[in-house]
């Protein structure tokens, strides 16, 4: 992936989980990689620190003004952008439909659909600047399967998020900008320690053909195959389950 050299990238939510895989995983195949971070300040410092990202911006994505600094602030940086990684999410809560108001449904969907949409939006002009670039998205399995119960409201923004892709594919192909998604399936990460009993895990994991739960270094590799234009030049609108077997499509 020698393509991958020099290539100006921001991963947001870039500091731990999937985002920290991902941002790793840039740097390692060259890279100039800037991170965005919520909750993850001490380890976003420490990548900068260890010389693994330029630098890393915090910010509440859930606000259309924090996407536009934080993207405006990583093309200033580096100088311009041709990579964004839309990989800040999460699910709030596990809720079901009897204890869910609208604040609870504006948070989801500030925090999964609007903060992706700012951020492309952000993006754009630095993108064409550039001559053509990437974006890509972090959906989910459960886009597909509705996820669990008390997960409806997060499951239905990654819907979005999927056919969000598909559609900015289509509107983006003039200027020469590939639009794809990585879609995990269950990852062993801080967001499933916060969300999922262990032994909802472990139930998990024994329907997988795998017969395990995936790591977020798993999906860096999908990652780093869509941002290639030497291995993924002519795929875009395209939604890459990573998910061991769990879902097959």
């Amino acid at each position: 992936m020698d393509d991958l050299k020099g290539k100006r990238v921001l991963v947001t939510g870039g500091a731990t989980g999937i985002g920290g895989a991902i941002t790793r995983a840039f740097a390692e195949a060259g890279a100039r990689v800037t991170l965005h971070y919520h909750g993850g300040k001490a380890a976003a410092e420490a990548l900068v620190a260890g010389g693994t990202a330029y630098a890393a911006f915090g910010g509440d994505l859930a606000q259309a003004g924090d996407c536009d600094a934080v993207v405006r602030a990583s093309a200033e940086v580096l100088g311009g952008l041709d990579i964004l990684v839309n990989n800040a999410g999460g699910m709030v809560a596990r809720k079901p439909l009897a204890e869910i108001d609208d604040a609870f449904i504006d948070a989801v969907f500030d925090l999964n659909v609007r903060s992706a949409v700012h951020c492309c939006r952000a993006a754009l002009p630095f993108l064409r600047a550039a001559g053509g670039g990437v974006i890509i998205n972090v959906s989910s399995v459960s886009a597909i399967t509705g996820g669990s119960p008390g997960s409806s409201i997060y499951s239905g923004a990654k819907g979005f998020i999927s056919t969000f892709t598909r559609s900015l594919a289509r509107e983006l192909a003039p200027d020469n900008i590939r639009v794809n998604a990585v879609s995990p399936g269950t990852i062993h990460t801080d967001f499933h320690l916060r969300h999922s009993t262990p032994e909802k895990l472990e139930a998990t994991r024994k329907t997988i053909p795998m017969q395990r739960l995936g790591t977020a270094v798993d999906c860096a590799g999908t990652a780093l195959y869509l941002a290639s234009e030497k291995l993924s030049g002519y795929v875009t609108g395209q939604v890459i389950e990573v998910n061991g077997g769990q879902l097959m499509v």
